[in-house]
């Protein structure tokens, strides 16, 4: 028995839909079949009752999955023993974090100071998947609240800014309201390339009342604000830490008043938090955001 066909039949039933666990686990969906179909056999029981219409676990099913997680959970510690020996934490990231993974890779080291620590750079799909796959010991995400099968823990929270072209005429302001932007031309990245932060971006905003005007989504980061710099009565919102980045010339970033903030977090797998996981909690948290034991 295999441990793939574990962690498949776990998305299965998490998910309670075959398309949804292949997206999840990045895989085709005749894999996940496959896999599952071969763990009936295996296991000499049916695991899930399917229908045309929804997929539900069995009694043994049910069965099933309670030891499916405490088999993963058990691999999971084999894993973290292994790392722990080499003293090795991989650490889940993306643009925009470089200040804040400074600042926190080296509290995190004053910390521990026997644990290496690697980055590895991924898409925020990408970086739950390696978690859940345990290719990573954590992960640095803004704008979630829960991710089934991993632990999310808040960590901090970024201010969000308007950028706009230094030709808006809200470019000198020294803060601006969304009012003063609601007729102007919003542009924000197309939600492929980071789904929760753009969720959370799409969430805050319509949390204020208010509804902008969304233009066509753009690409990248760096696309984003070649775009909004080149376009005088269109505008962005970004979190502070990407600000930070941000170097053209062409665009200004202005703090939004009264205050948005989008939640950052330190993402684990359950059942494997570690002292490193803590460490890196406590490392890479802002004062103002309280420990959640």
């Amino acid at each position: 028995m295999e441990l793939r066909a574990l962690r498949y039949f776990v998305a299965v039933a998490d998910e309670l839909h075959f398309g949804r666990a292949a997206e999840r686990l990045h895989v085709a969906q005749p894999a996940v079949s496959q896999q599952i179909a071969r763990l009936e056999r295996e296991l000499g029981v049916r695991l899930l009752d399917r229908s045309p219409r929804r997929v539900r676990l069995t009694a043994a099913g049910h069965r099933v999955l309670d030891a499916a997680r405490g088999t993963l959970a058990a691999a999971g510690q084999v894993r973290l023993a292994a790392q722990q020996v080499t003293a090795t934490v991989r650490i889940g990231t993306a643009a925009g974090m470089t200040a804040r993974l400074e600042r926190g890779i080296d509290a995190f080291r004053e910390r521990a100071p026997e644990f290496d620590v690697v980055l590895v750079d991924l898409p925020v799909e990408a970086r739950l998947n390696a978690l859940r796959q345990g290719e990573l010991d954590l992960a640095l995400i803004r704008g979630v609240r829960s991710v089934p099968g991993l632990e999310v823990l808040p960590t901090w929270r970024e201010r969000l800014f308007a950028v706009v072209s230094r030709h808006h005429p809200a470019a000198g302001q020294e803060a601006v309201g969304l009012a003063e932007l609601v007729d102007d031309t919003l542009r924000v990245p197309a939600r492929e390339y980071d789904p929760l932060l753009h969720d959370a971006v799409v969430s805050a905003l319509q949390g204020s009342g208010l509804h902008p005007r969304a233009g066509r989504p753009t690409g990248t980061l760096q696309d984003t604000v070649v775009e909004v710099g080149s376009e005088p009565r269109s505008w962005t919102v970004l979190p502070a830490d990407q600000v930070a980045e941000v170097r053209s010339t062409r665009v200004r970033a202005i703090p939004i008043e009264p205050a948005i903030t989008i939640a950052g977090s330190v993402v684990v797998a359950p059942d494997t938090a570690s002292s490193a996981a803590g460490c890196a909690v406590a490392a890479f948290r802002d004062e103002d955001v309280p420990h959640r034991p």
